[in-house]
């Protein structure tokens, strides 16, 4: 399903959508696990990000409250409004746009961050392409995906994203998540993972 901006499929989610574990962060120990991972994801400079498939901001913020310059792209116009709020005081931007070709130059970031996005689209080699372009030389792009569900499963399996991205990059490394709790509230089965990509 591609992204269509000013669509409401998402905007209905958005009063609720913080109240999950792992998207509003609001458990101390969940937002410091996350917090944490990021540290370890983002170059220590700070730099141009952005974040694609935004959401309510909340990878944005934590990224802001690293230093970095975050621009961030939903097509979901009232999850935008909770990340302008959310972020109010930070140097952070916040586009209309379907996530898959942003509404941002080519070569202007030296993050691009996507969390539960790729998954979603229905042509991830070109997307992973397209991202890959908006990246600075030396640029990082950072990918959290998994696959959910254990009776009807959907996702991307880390094998296929590793692949995907063997194509554009030079280095590839893969950081399983599934295993650690606090990152989602609650024990979890199914797949979940981190992939950092650079030049």
């Amino acid at each position: 399903m591609t992204q269509t901006p000013g669509s409401t499929a998402w905007d209905t989610e958005a009063a609720r959508f913080d109240d999950e574990p792992d998207h509003g962060l609001r458990d101390p120990e969940v937002r410091a696990a996350w917090a944490g991972r990021l540290a370890g994801w983002l170059p220590d400079r700070p730099g141009d990000l952005l974040d694609l498939g935004c959401g309510t901001g909340t990878m944005s913020l934590l990224a802001a409250e690293r230093g970095h310059r975050v621009t961030g792209v939903d097509f979901a116009p009232k999850m935008l409004d909770r990340a302008r709020h959310k972020l109010a005081g930070h140097d952070a931007e916040f586009l209309l746009g379907d996530a898959a070709r942003p509404p941002v130059p080519s070569g202007a970031y030296d993050v691009v961050l996507v969390r539960h996005v790729l998954w979603a689209l229905p042509d991830p080699a070109a997307v992973v392409r397209h991202w890959w372009s908006l990246l600075r030389p030396g640029g990082r792009l950072v990918l959290v995906e998994g696959v959910w569900g254990e009776l009807n499963p959907a996702g991307i399996p880390a094998t296929r994203l590793i692949e995907l991205l063997g194509d554009v990059a030079g280095d590839v490394r893969h950081e399983p998540l599934s295993g650690d709790p606090r990152l989602w509230g609650r024990q979890v089965k199914d797949e979940r993972y981190a992939v950092v990509a650079t030049g």
